[in-house]
């Protein structure tokens, strides 16, 4: 794996703005940087190289891809804006300024863009005439937190974290005080009521639902507030959770933020804020055992899967937004 020099915390990419866009510095196919512990994982790992497609960003978070379009989106926190880069030629732009420090998105069941916003305390979607609806802002009278991630179920249903990192401090939102528990929640699409699903989360960041929705996965990064770092899963019954347990804990003392769920019920998680050698992605078999990892210069805050057939896993990792093609594909429509 030293070859490419991906691993080693000297390595010559140095400072991240001197990477170059396309395939990174010594890459050689196939890519010593996707590493695989399990013979399940080489299936899975193509003969691609891992791409970086988009640098210049403060914190890159919560990209999600539009087929229809053609076109990725994700979060440059800090910058206050959602960015967008066109698969057929790689173009990129600002999709929206002043997104009100964007952090997670995703797509409902109708292809409109769903958004946790920090500074406004709120999950938004966009219309398709542009307009911007505010789904959910309070719970029981309560300002939310700072909504961080959000997934939509085949039901519609919209499924959020609310861990508050957005009113920590200005760097990624503002400075306030907490009026409400860091939970989870389901927004109901036909009554528009929240649920608090899970409310024992120190600080409840990523989730993805299992291909069949059977399962509900959370991370909780409370690491950074000297809670655990470890992966939940629940079983969904119905609109509620139940029998929670820990799904994957050896991330400390870094932790991961956001995952999701390719076709096979694998789980792709972030990875970063400890060793070097482990900034990436990691991906877990549904009994829980360490697969593979994809070994990225760059803290991994989130990812997703996209591309015109599915099998790309774009990963926005700190500064920069990587892909990788992939033998597996992600859950449609997520």
């Amino acid at each position: 794996m030293t070859e490419t020099g991906h691993h080693s915390a000297d390595h010559p990419f140095g400072r991240y703005a001197a990477l170059p866009l396309g395939d990174l510095p010594g890459t050689r196919y196939p890519d010593a940087a996707v590493e695989a512990l399990d013979k399940r994982f080489t299936a899975r790992q193509g003969n691609a190289a891992i791409q970086r497609i988009a640098t210049g960003f403060r914190w890159a978070e919560g990209p999600v891809y539009f087929a229809d379009g053609g076109y990725l989106l994700w979060s440059d926190i800090p910058n206050n804006r959602i960015m967008r880069w066109l698969e057929d030629d790689g173009h990129v732009s600002v999709f929206r300024a002043h997104s009100h420090h964007a952090n997670g998105n995703t797509r409902d069941r109708s292809g409109r863009l769903v958004t946790c916003e920090h500074d406004t305390r709120r999950v938004t979607r966009t219309e398709p005439d542009g307009r911007i609806t505010v789904l959910m802002d309070r719970h029981e009278g309560h300002r939310l937190n700072a909504p961080n991630d959000v997934i939509v179920a085949n039901d519609g249903a919209i499924w959020f974290t609310d861990p508050g990192y957005g009113i920590d401090g200005p760097y990624e939102g503002h400075q306030a005080e907490s009026e409400i528990s860091r939970n989870v929640y389901r927004l109901d699409p036909a009554t528009g009521r929240a649920t608090v699903v899970a409310d024992d989360f120190s600080r409840p960041n990523g989730l993805a639902l299992s291909p069949d929705e059977s399962r509900l996965y959370v991370v909780d990064s409370g690491i950074t507030h000297g809670g655990p770092s470890h992966i939940r899963v629940f079983d969904v019954d119905g609109t509620t959770l139940r029998n929670g347990r820990v799904f994957a804990d050896d991330f400390a003392p870094g932790f991961t933020d956001g995952l999701r769920a390719d076709v096979d019920g694998n789980i792709w998680c972030s990875m970063g804020w400890a060793d070097p050698a482990e900034d990436g992605v990691r991906c877990y078999a549904p009994d829980g055992d360490l697969l593979g990892k994809v070994h990225l210069p760059e803290a991994c805050a989130n990812l997703c899967f996209g591309g015109r057939k599915g099998h790309r896993l774009f990963m926005a990792a700190s500064t920069s937004v990587y892909a990788l093609y992939l033998n597996t594909t992600g859950v449609p429509g997520r």
